[in-house]
């Protein structure tokens, strides 16, 4: 496989582009939620979209 081919398919997608995006937030993705938060102030509201989510994890990932 090139590096192009293998660049390609780990590329992220922007979550507002996803076509599930507005389906409520997976079980590992609410679990991952509650790890990250544990020890900040940070509240998880329960209504999370996967898209939602997603970007929340990033948002705790990088603080």
């Amino acid at each position: 496989m090139s590096e192009a081919n293998s660049a390609d398919q780990t590329t992220e997608k922007d979550p507002d582009t996803w076509v599930t995006g507005d389906e409520p937030a997976t079980g590992a993705q609410k679990s991952y939620l509650e790890t990250l938060a544990r020890g900040t102030d940070e509240e998880i509201p329960e209504d999370l979209s996967k898209a939602d989510a997603s970007k929340k994890i990033d948002d705790l990932r990088n603080d």
